[in-house]
């Protein structure tokens, strides 16, 4: 059971049925991904990752992704309530975005850290009040898991095989232990997890 006052980690991720987070095209084939990414149970699954959270930790590709994509979404009145509240959270959030060729943070309340992401999480728990959310960084979330500093996993699961691409588990990561406490299909297959890390 987690301490309520200490602040979690948690990493959310879509994956194919082969664990892979991007197709054989290379890190931008998010083909087998993209079908399922605006459906409802996705929008529930969104809207669920951040509302606990305080601070988002981003890879410096993810940041500059999202970064150019989501406030422009908070700004537009016409689009899914669900999306301007994740939009609005994260322009809102302290963000903290890793990286060994940034100098500066181009956008507002974020910091760079060249750093490992153990120390710079060990640090955000240390002086953090909510959740720290890892939102599809998934070189982020690889090293958290083979530190063993995850402590929930948002996971939406597409019903596709890649059958090639990157995946989040590699060989060599520890051995864990983790519980189901959501689960939600969607009507395309999708289906929305949430796994806590038992301790």
């Amino acid at each position: 059971m987690t301490n309520p006052t200490i602040p979690r980690v948690t990493a959310n991720i879509c994956l194919t049925l082969d664990g892979r987070y991007s197709g054989p095209g290379g890190p931008g084939d998010m083909g087998a991904i993209v079908p399922y990414a605006t459906t409802e149970v996705a929008r529930d699954h969104l809207t669920r990752i951040w509302e606990t959270a305080s601070t988002a930790l981003l890879g410096r590709l993810n940041a500059e992704g999202f970064l150019g994509f989501w406030p422009s979404v908070a700004d537009d009145e016409n689009a899914d309530p669900r999306d301007r509240g994740y939009a609005k959270w994260l322009v809102d959030a302290e963000k903290v975005v890793l990286s060994t060729t940034l100098t500066e943070a181009p956008w507002e309340r974020t910091r760079v850290v060249n750093a490992p992401a153990a120390a710079v999480v060990a640090e955000l728990k240390a002086t953090g009040k909510g959740d720290i959310l890892v939102n599809n960084s998934a070189s982020v979330i690889k090293a958290l898991l083979a530190a063993d500093l995850l402590d929930r996993l948002y996971l939406m699961v597409c019903p596709e095989i890649a059958g090639g691409g990157q995946r989040l588990f590699d060989d060599g990561l520890p051995s864990s232990k983790w519980t189901l406490t959501h689960q939600e299909i969607g009507e395309l297959g999708e289906i929305a997890l949430i796994y806590d890390r038992a301790r």
